[in-house]
């Protein structure tokens, strides 16, 4: 045994040297994780358990018994339970409504959108030889069906050699 350092046998309650922990050092150090209360009452909802009805057992929810026994308190009139199912409901249909679609496009944008394609249509065709022959896009009038209604129209392919 040396003077300084003892000869340790690792036993019963006490750990092997290299495997405790260093001074200052804690066994936890990020410390316990804090639940929150949605995630509390999710996991307190989702546990099973065990009801027999018409003579059968079944494992169920929580949430489900929570329901079934609103549901069935509403339906023998007592007023509690049916204010509570109805503003339940309300809450529901309101999150099942579908949001009013909104244009993203304001009228000048869209202006903005058929100056551009007009623009492109114009000089997309100026230096294609296969368009003079056709007559191209000069030939036609500057208020054409094509670019009024702003619907694209492609020209055709060129013809193959």
């Amino acid at each position: 045994m040396s003077e300084t350092r003892r000869e340790y046998a690792a036993n019963y309650r006490k750990p092997p040297e290299h495997t405790r922990f260093k001074k200052g050092q804690s066994g936890n150090p990020r410390g316990r994780t804090p639940k929150n209360l949605p995630a509390l009452l999710a996991a307190a909802l989702n546990e099973k358990l065990t009801v027999t009805e018409n003579g059968k057992r079944r494992q169920i929810t929580k949430r489900e018994a929570v329901i079934a026994q609103l549901v069935n308190k509403s339906a023998a009139a007592e007023l509690r339970a049916t204010k509570m199912l109805i503003d339940m409901l309300r809450d529901v249909e309101k999150k099942a409504e579908p949001a009013p679609e909104k244009n993203p496009f304001a009228p000048t944008d869209k202006e903005v959108v058929q100056q551009l394609i007009a623009r492109l249509r114009r000089n997309m065709c100026n230096g294609c030889p296969w368009a003079a022959r056709r007559g191209g896009l000069d030939s036609r009038a500057e208020g054409s069906d094509a670019e009024t209604t702003g619907k694209i129209a492609f020209a055709p392919e060129p013809p193959s050699p």
